[in-house]
């Protein structure tokens, strides 16, 4: 079993993002930090592919943990479609964690996939990917994050990165899209 940075940094990482007010000087601290974790998987990984399953799952494990939380300090209640959801995402978790409130476009027509885009991904401030690394999703961590907050809310999601601001794209835009409710598995008898 790899015992890497993903044994101690997730948890760091996690109350970093939940101690620290989102301002400049915090902001930069959370930015330097999480850049030390991408460097150090990248030299404990053979290819990008794995590193990006690395941040994909320490962001699921923060997310799980996060959503209490945000719910505590947000004062949001149940939202009632992916729509409402979407703006929760988009005006008060984004604001309260990144100080960023990306816009919400490319709704499909069934209204079961959306895009966050991004102006302004504070994870990337200061950093350039080696010719090297062509392939790594730098802030993949963002989308385990909204993957695992999410379903601890019983809605499984897909999330992923369409266009990054890192691979000379004008924005980073991320993919999100509802699988389904996630059903409370209750013994039977308990309600």
């Amino acid at each position: 079993m790899r015992r890497g940075p993903e044994a101690l940094l997730p948890p760091f990482l996690l109350i970093l993002w939940l101690c620290l007010p989102c301002s400049s000087g915090s902001s930069e601290l959370f930015t330097l930090t999480y850049g030390a974790l991408v460097t150090q998987l990248c030299k404990d990984y053979e290819n990008d592919e794995d590193v990006n399953k690395q941040l994909d799952k320490m962001g699921y494990n923060i997310g799980v943990r996060l959503i209490e939380d945000f719910l505590a300090r947000s004062n949001v209640g149940r939202c009632h479609d992916f729509r409402e959801t979407a703006d929760v995402i988009a005006k008060v978790a984004f604001k309260m964690y990144l100080g960023i409130t990306p816009s919400i476009t490319n709704w499909s027509p069934a209204g079961d996939e959306f895009s966050l885009i991004l102006e302004n991904n504070p994870l990337v401030d200061f950093v350039e990917l080696p010719d090297n690394h062509s392939s790594l999703i730098y802030s993949n961590l963002l989308c385990g994050v909204l993957r695992g907050a999410l379903e601890m809310v019983q809605m499984a999601v897909e999330a992923k990165f369409v266009q990054d601001t890192l691979k000379g794209d004008g924005v980073t835009e991320i993919r999100m899209r509802f699988i389904r409710r996630i059903e409370d598995n209750l013994p039977a008898g308990e309600e």
